[in-house]
């Protein structure tokens, strides 16, 4: 979770999914990097109990990405406490799988509403203040998944490709008249979270041989990713997909 102390440049913060797993590790490793506020923000944020202490410059934010009352609420709150917004990485996501003939309409609807719905809900009611001063990071979490497909995972898949397809148009819009405002992606491969570690270790072998690097990401790859796209370093990249999956997808 190191980063330049800098990096961020007291940088205002918002974080989707960030109780626990990569979600944990992107918020924290902003806050180290010298945000002035990191707003994490989890459906249940109870998980971040253990680590939230240790960062005085994180605010725990209990929301649902597809409450809209939620995210205007807290839209609000950071232009009351700040009065403008920096980064908004994109992260909340799940999973509901199932073969095509398998899988129901409720796996199919929810995962949609999150991954995709969810984040074009949070990016809409946080754009405002990014445009209050023309400027902005915006780092969503999509998959290899959602550029070349999984079986098994067509909801997941779909949602993740139309994320990326969502951004390319948000980096192409967010720039007119000189903005700038940047939107990228990051598309992880597979990552040694509480997810992958649930899966049986057979299985976890078999993935793991496909990988020309011979193992697992780590959160803190994803984090460094973010950390990237999301300061000055990348001024000028926008409408890009970084994937980060030791090679998995050539």
């Amino acid at each position: 979770m190191n980063g330049t102390a800098n990096d961020m440049q007291n940088n205002i913060c918002v974080v989707t999914g960030a109780a626990r797993g990569l979600g944990r590790c992107i918020s924290e490793t902003l806050a180290l990097a010298g945000a002035a506020r990191v707003y994490a923000c989890d459906i249940d944020m109870t998980p971040a109990d253990a680590w939230l202490s240790e960062h005085d410059n994180v605010t725990a934010v209990t929301l649902d990405v597809c409450d809209g009352d939620a995210l205007s609420h807290l839209s609000a709150r950071i232009l009351a406490e700040h009065g403008r917004l920096d980064v908004l990485v994109n992260n909340a996501g799940i999973t509901r799988d199932a073969l095509l003939e398998k899988m129901t309409d409720t796996d199919w609807d929810r995962v949609l509403d999150v991954n995709l719905k969810g984040v074009f809900l949070m990016t809409q009611a946080m754009l405002p203040l990014m445009k209050l001063h023309q400027s902005g990071s915006i780092v969503s979490i999509s998959s290899i998944v959602g550029t070349d497909g999984n079986i098994g995972q067509s909801n997941y898949g779909a949602s993740k490709g139309g994320l990326i397809t969502m951004t390319k148009g948000w980096a192409k819009e967010l720039a007119r008249g000189g903005a700038q405002i940047r939107a990228n992606c990051i598309a992880p491969g597979f990552i040694n979270t509480e997810m992958t570690q649930a899966v049986p270790q057979k299985v976890l072998d078999k993935m793991t041989a496909r990988i020309p690097l011979g193992h697992l990401g780590e959160p803190t790859d994803i984090a460094q990713g973010v950390l990237f796209l999301a300061s000055q370093r990348a001024r000028y990249i926008t409408g890009q997909v970084l994937k980060i999956d030791g090679g998995l997808v050539l």
